[in-house]
């Protein structure tokens, strides 16, 4: 029964002793927390600025199609077929003359008996393709080129090169803003931690003299850490979700036609990532400050 009693008695000095780092320095501690809660910040609207992107660049690509246009008396089907087994090809739709012809007239109304008025209807068939990934709409169109059943191939090819430049882009801003960020914030509660341990010099080497364990020593700093990361990454989650929501109600209404991310489940587990990387970065940076100075006060003299 001892050692449980010693090991709660030393759980509740290391909690009542964290606490009192906090309010010791509470300038410091203050200051560590606006900046924790505004990295954290910057983090969470970073990701959302990115999903926002890849939610539109997606969008973007399943609307953008290759038309490849069929000689007379091409076998549709067949070609058909043959283009849902290319690499890449994510579907193949035939689109018939009549059809052609039906989704003229819903595009440009009246005008479209200039067209009837012809006599047999002018529209190519043709098969409407759409692939897995952006990147691949080039290629795809130079495979439907060769094909000797394919008279004519169109696809808005700069759209395609510069919404695939957008996605990399995206994808290595997204990586660079994680790094920078998890690395400012780190460096700021490492900071405030070791001035934390710094003012106690003369006392924790006291204790590690009459024979106080490491671990014993570096609880309450570890603590005072995983209490500012933890407070400043529930202060910026609160502030993004109200102004975030905020801005995308002012968005959709400027941008109707874009599809912004508004699910709650994806929002709270953001949250949620937010909270634990504030605490998981706070507890590195906190053990590691503490440990590092305590390695050097342990040394014999």
């Amino acid at each position: 029964m001892g050692a449980p009693k010693k090991l709660m008695s030393s759980v509740r000095y290391a909690i009542r002793d964290g606490f009192r780092l906090l309010t010791r320095h509470w300038g410091m501690s203050l200051l560590t927390v606006l900046t924790a809660m505004a990295v954290f910040y910057v983090i969470g609207a970073s990701t959302l600025f990115v999903l926002n992107v890849r939610n539109i660049v997606a969008m973007m690509e399943n609307q953008l199609t290759i038309q490849a246009y069929m000689k007379p008396g091409t076998d549709l089907e067949t070609v058909a077929r043959a283009i849902r087994r290319m690499p890449n090809v994510r579907e193949a739709k035939v689109v018939t003359k009549d059809m052609a012809l039906e989704r003229l007239r819903a595009r440009i109304g009246a005008q479209a008996k200039a067209v009837t008025l012809l006599g047999e209807n002018p529209l190519p068939s043709s098969v409407e393709i759409k692939v897995d990934k952006v990147s691949h709409v080039s290629e795809t169109a130079r495979l439907l080129v060769a094909m000797n059943e394919v008279d004519d191939v169109i696809f808005a090819g700069r759209i395609a090169e510069k919404l695939t430049r957008v996605s990399d882009f995206v994808e290595r801003f997204s990586i660079i803003m994680l790094l920078v960020a998890i690395a400012a914030s780190g460096v700021v509660l490492f900071n405030t931690v070791r001035i934390a341990i710094y003012s106690r010099e003369a006392e924790i080497g006291a204790m590690l003299m009459v024979g106080a364990t490491s671990t014993y020593v570096a609880l309450p700093f570890v603590i005072q850490g995983i209490m500012l990361g933890l407070t400043g990454s529930l202060l910026a989650t609160g502030m993004l979700a109200g102004s975030y929501y905020s801005a995308i109600t002012k968005l959709k209404d400027m941008l109707p036609f874009l599809p912004f991310v508004e699910s709650p489940v994806l929002i709270g587990k953001l949250a949620f990532m937010l909270v634990c990387c504030g605490t998981t970065v706070s507890l590195i940076v906190s053990l590691m400050a503490a440990e590092s100075f305590i390695r050097k006060a342990s040394r014999p003299l």
